[in-house]
This record gives C-alpha cells, sequence and structure tokens, in this order.
C-alpha cells in the first residue's frame, strides 16, 4: 500500500505588487503551517518524500511544517505544481519513485482539492493548511481516477 497525503499551503498575504508565485505566507500562515507538521508527525510520520510547489507560500509551508517531523523526508520541488490542474497534478503523482512509499504532495487550489477527489471519488474541501491521505494499492505509474481510499482528512490551525 503507497499513501499520498496532499496538502493546500498555509494561509497567504496579498502583497500589492508581488507576483503570485513570490507571495509569502501571512502571519496566519506561520502559526498554521508548525501545526500541519505536528499533525503529520502524529498520523503519518513515515513520510518518504515531499514534493512542493516552488512557490513562496508552498516553500514557506513546508519549512515550517517539517521542523515538526521526527525525521525528515526527502524533498523536491516540482514547477508542474504551481498552478496545476488534476491532469498536470496526476503527471506529477505518475512520475512518483516507486521506492517513495508515503509522499507528501504540497500544492495549490482548485488542483488539490481535483485532485483528492478525483482518486477518491468523496468532495474534501481543501482550505489553507487542510490535508487528505490517501491509500493506493498499485504503483504510482498505474494510480487512475477513483482508485484511492480517503483515509484521513485534517485543518490543523495553530
Amino acid at each position: 500500500m503507497r499513501k499520498l497525503v496532499v496538502a493546500r499551503h498555509a494561509k497567504s498575504a496579498w502583497p500589492q505588487g508581488v507576483a503570485d508565485a513570490e507571495r509569502p505566507l501571512n502571519e496566519r500562515g506561520r502559526r498554521d503551517a508548525p501545526r500541519v507538521g505536528a499533525w503529520l508527525a502524529e498520523h503519518v510520520p513515515e513520510l518518504d518524500l515531499a514534493v512542493c510547489s516552488p512557490a513562496e507560500r508552498a516553500q514557506q509551508t513546508w519549512d515550517l511544517a517539517r521542523s515538526g517531523l521526527a525525521r525528515e523526508p526527502r524533498v523536491h520541488y516540482e514547477r508542474r505544481v504551481h498552478g496545476a490542474s488534476v491532469e498536470d497534478l496526476m503527471i506529477v503523482v505518475h512520475g512518483l519513485p516507486n521506492e517513495a512509499h508515503v509522499v507528501l504532495l504540497v500544492g495549490h487550489n482548485p488542483g488539490v482539492a481535483e485532485l483528492v477527489y478525483a482518486l477518491s471519488g468523496r468532495a474534501v474541501e481543501m482550505k489553507t493548511s487542510a490535508l487528505a491521505v490517501l491509500a493506493v494499492d498499485t504503483e504510482w505509474a498505474d494510480v487512475g481516477p477513483g482508485m484511492a481510499r480517503l483515509l484521513d482528512t485534517a485543518t490543523p490551525r495553530g
């Protein structure tokens, strides 16, 4: 069994004149992101890989979340995750290494919510800092619509 933990970045700021990819977390996001890490440490401590959008708010979310983990997984910043459609995210999932049995994907809405729905058939509201834990019984390259079981959801707040 493989697990895919789909996460939406924590709450971001909207500073004037700053490009979307450069938007940082706001104060609430900086409080919530460490709670994401604490939740992961308690519920999914065996992360093998984190795949993160290169957007500033996603990177900051990961940086603050990983500080709460007992064992830090490898991290890969994947440009295709920023602004990704569900089809783009499926391509990312299909490319995950099979030796990574538990993967965290830190991305953006609406893509992450659509990915959870496509894989599990369950609509999950992916507010900022939300997590959805999915299980699949196949290799990453073979994962398709409706093939995942939704194991857990959470929206940790700081």
